[in-house]
């Protein structure tokens, strides 16, 4: 299978490399206003920005509800350590944050994916509802080195406490910080 490198799909550019660790983070499809969202691509630090937009969990937050998130949760292990490797999660209200590294023969957008549209289906079955789940697009940004990967995990597994919903953030059931495997 072939890598694509840099791409864009007319939304956010996209680097898809075999075996290079990224960081990625899909959100619900009404998490963040139209509005919002062209005002703060103008910006710049606009990555920063949305993210504390997603924090104040704007929207439905379907994954606020157990069962929803645990499907999400579920879909992030089925294929580690097969398609990829599984650093870091965290599902939050409204959207996730994962680091992975893919493994060989396997593109990012293809498991990005495949999260997307398995949990979508899934979801939208318990909550008796039709339409997007999911908003179309991902962001994801590649770990330059051991010390971003580092600072990239660390805030992962802290997302939830810096967004307040908990204060210590292995309390997050629905997040790596909370399990004794080491990263």
């Amino acid at each position: 299978m072939d890598h694509k490198g840099w791409y864009s799909r007319g939304y956010l550019p996209h680097f898809d490399s075999p075996e290079t660790v990224q960081f990625v983070t899909f959100r619900l499809a009404d998490s963040l206003p139209r509005e919002v969202v062209e005002a703060l691509r103008l910006e710049d630090r606009a990555v920063l920005k949305i993210d504390r937009e997603l924090d104040s969990c704007a929207g439905d937050c379907w994954l606020r509800r157990p069962e929803i998130a645990e499907i999400v949760q579920g879909a992030l292990f089925h294929f580690d350590g097969d398609r990829y490797r599984l650093l870091a999660w965290c599902v939050m209200p409204n959207h996730v944050h994962v680091v992975i590294e893919p493994v060989q023969g396997f593109l990012l957008s293809g498991i990005v994916h495949s999260w997307k549209s398995f949990t979508a289906n899934k979801a939208n079955g318990i909550l008796l509802r039709k339409g997007a789940f999911w908003h179309d697009d991902y962001f994801d940004r590649y770990m330059r080195d051991e010390a971003d990967l580092s600072r990239t995990i660390s805030y992962v597994k802290r997302n939830p406490v810096k967004a307040g919903l908990i204060d210590r953030a292995e309390d997050w059931l629905w997040s790596s910080a909370r399990l004794p495997r080491s990263f």
